[in-house]
């Protein structure tokens, strides 16, 4: 019962983070500071993964492929395919899971915890509005972070196995080009807005409501990945099946 309640509450946090919003001059201020936070400060950790994992990806199909029958340009293939159909939009964002969630749990739960947020209601503000409208608003620049994770996942697979001896580069390239699907990209990124919901609501709804003191904030740091996390998955598999099924 207490899974169905959070699932409404959460749901009712949504609603309500609509109502009495802030002012526009306010309002941008805090969008800003949350691009900031969220984004900016997200690309040099999913740059350093994106060209490493690329990387392995590549050496390891390369390193699967015995068959001489079988052409080089099918490294590029399916890195491109790793890349750009799950790694990027899904493992990456449970990558920022970790470290956007975490950030955001413990801001707003030390609000809570400091009794800041009562002070917000006190003075009239919907702090709902004030807090997560502009986390969500910040996080519709989520697929700018996807792209680059997808251009660099790429390209450390080309410097892997062009720089490693794995392949040559026109088979590298020619795979990456190979049965090209435009749509592909566009599945990627309509996964990635709906990870960027899930990343700015999920971790805000346990920031909001928790009880407690400083020990509860990084317990709900802690519940608000792993149920973030499960959330990514659960949409990933439900949007695969509906758009790619």
């Amino acid at each position: 019962m207490n899974y169905l309640h959070n699932i409404g509450a959460y749901f009712l946090m949504i609603k309500d983070m609509f109502r009495r919003p802030t002012k526009w001059s306010v309002m941008k201020t805090l969008i800003l500071k949350d691009i900031d936070d969220l984004v900016i400060g997200s690309l040099g950790i999913v740059a350093f993964i994106s060209f490493f994992v690329g990387g392995v990806v590549a050496i390891q199909t390369s390193l699967n492929i015995n068959n001489p029958l079988i052409p080089k340009n099918l490294i590029g293939f399916a890195t491109r395919q790793s890349v750009i159909l799950e790694f990027a939009p899904t493992f990456i964002s449970i990558i920022i899971a970790g470290k956007v969630g975490s950030f955001i749990t413990s801001s707003i739960g030390t609000m809570r915890v400091t009794e800041q947020i009562d002070a917000l209601e006190v003075m009239g503000i919907n702090a709902l509005n004030y807090l997560v409208f502009p986390k969500l608003m910040a996080m519709l620049l989520y697929p700018f972070v996807i792209a680059i994770a997808m251009f660099l996942g790429i390209f450390g697979g080309y410097v892997a196995c062009v720089y490693g001896g794995y392949s040559t580069s026109e088979d590298f390239i020619n795979g990456v080009q190979l049965d090209f699907i435009p749509f592909h990209i566009v599945y990627a990124f309509i996964k990635t807005l709906v990870f960027a919901f899930v990343l700015a609501t999920v971790p805000s709804f346990y920031g909001f409501f928790m009880r407690g003191g400083a020990l509860e904030v990084g317990k709900a740091s802690t519940t608000a990945f792993v149920w973030c996390s499960v959330v990514i998955i659960l949409s990933n598999y439900l949007l695969t099946s509906i758009m790619l099924g």
